[in-house]
């Protein structure tokens, strides 16, 4: 894997997951209570051996490049590494905006000149903002089984959630030889859907699936993306440079059958933090062979002083007051929930710092609560983001039937669910008004 070089494209500005990207990048998103988004690209190269990783930022990049700069560093002698490239003005671009990346192939093209080197052979094009364990030496192999010049990982879909994703037709052999953006009609599904049994044949059980999503990873030969890229100005991967290369060049398929969600939107944020809580969870973080990295850090425990949890991750420096009860939650980091609190179908981030005597005096001074989760307060159906001030009895509940969007100070209802924004302050006895 040495040949190989990974490329982690950070997104755009992330408008989907607002107010969660309002200060940080979508790949910098809080994951499970203690990761980030990023963390998964990279721990599955590190779990493939490859160790050559590029991530390519623009947007609201600085906790990124915090988190990245203090959690993957590499001795002298293993020559691996992982580096953020921000977009930047150069001396041909000029003044004006063309500068800042256009998409996601534009991203590459304007970093190529980074990634020249004699030893390697393939380029491996990655997402900063999906969920899934997938060992990337499998994907090569079938790369060069095949001789092909490009090879995307594709997941079996039914056709009820074929209208949401980019569609592949595949000959025998597993060529893609056809491509449709989130096909709508009947006949545009029976025009890229495949017979099951193509799949049941590789040992990987159809279950009535007919459809081959694109999961948005490629590898690349290093000198056919360096010639899609330098002969076109195509911005965008999924909808421009893969859709050519499929009418030019040997594009092949790798099949994927294990978990994987693109959390691009609220409501896929919350849910896949809530469903790595279950009981059997359908992506486990803890594996002996595949270890999901984050950065480290020196917290105490969590202390849980005769509180109930069911069906809830609770990470690193926490204390849980007297009667609390969390269920199916996620708590993150250094998190001080209060006596008598009930959290329930939440994500709380947690804390980036514990607050020092100065800014507990502060705090009063203001009439802020403290930081974290005040006496008796209620958070039900809801997302609450780091470093907020929730004061006692506060009630900080969604609502299922409130389809409509709608905000007031820090906070904002999206799809039935309360998000309060970094940094926010509730007081004592807050309520939706």
């Amino acid at each position: 894997m040495k040949r190989v070089v990974a490329l982690v494209l950070g997104g755009g500005r992330g408008t989907r997951l607002l107010p969660l990207t309002a200060y940080r990048a979508k790949p910098a998103v809080p994951l499970a209570g203690k990761y980030r988004l990023i963390d998964i690209p990279i721990s599955n190269c590190l779990n493939s051996e490859i160790n050559k990783i590029y991530v390519l930022t623009q947007f609201q990049s600085v906790s990124l490049h915090r988190h990245i700069r203090s959690t993957y560093r590499f001795d002298n002698f293993s020559g691996g590494f992982v580096e953020i490239l921000a977009a930047q003005q150069t001396m041909e671009e000029g003044d004006d905006n063309r500068h800042w990346y256009q998409g996601t192939a534009d991203a590459v093209r304007k970093n190529l000149r980074h990634f020249v080197h004699p030893d390697i052979e393939y380029v491996l094009i990655l997402s900063g903002d999906q969920l899934y364990r997938m060992d990337f030496r499998e994907m090569l192999a079938t790369h060069e089984a095949s001789g092909a010049e490009v090879t995307i990982a594709g997941k079996p879909v039914n056709r009820r959630e074929a209208g949401s994703l980019g569609i592949m037709r595949v000959d025998p052999t597993g060529r893609v030889v056809g491509f449709l953006e989130k096909p709508q009609t009947q006949r545009e599904l029976d025009d890229v859907a495949m017979d099951p049994k193509w799949l049941d044949e590789r040992g990987i059980q159809s279950d009535g699936r007919d459809c081959l999503a694109s999961m948005g990873i490629y590898l690349f030969n290093y000198k056919t993306l360096l010639a899609a890229l330098e002969k076109t100005s195509y911005p965008d991967f999924g909808k421009d440079v893969f859709p050519a290369t499929i009418r030019s060049r040997h594009v092949q398929l790798h099949v994927f059958d294990g978990y994987w969600e693109d959390i691009g939107t609220i409501r896929s944020f919350y849910e896949a933090n809530l469903r790595l809580a279950l009981p059997n969870p359908p992506f486990e973080l803890g594996s002996a062979t595949a270890p999901i990295f984050t950065r480290t850090r020196s917290l105490p425990p969590t202390r849980f002083d005769n509180a109930t949890v069911r069906h809830s991750l609770v990470a690193d420096g926490c204390f849980i007051g007297a009667g609390s009860r969390i269920e199916n939650s996620v708590v993150g980091l250094r998190c001080h929930i209060g006596r008598n609190v009930t959290i329930r179908n939440s994500v709380i981030m947690g804390s980036d710092f514990y607050e020092a005597p100065r800014q507990l005096a502060e705090d009063t001074r203001e009439g802020w609560p403290p930081m974290g989760i005040g006496d008796q307060a209620v958070i039900e159906n809801a997302i609450v983001d780091k470093n907020c001030h929730v004061g006692a009895g506060a009630q900080v509940i969604g609502d299922p039937q409130q389809i409509e969007r709608i905000s007031g100070k820090c906070w904002e209802m999206l799809d039935g669910l309360m998000v309060v924004a970094k940094n926010a302050v509730l007081p004592d006895g807050w309520r939706r008004s």
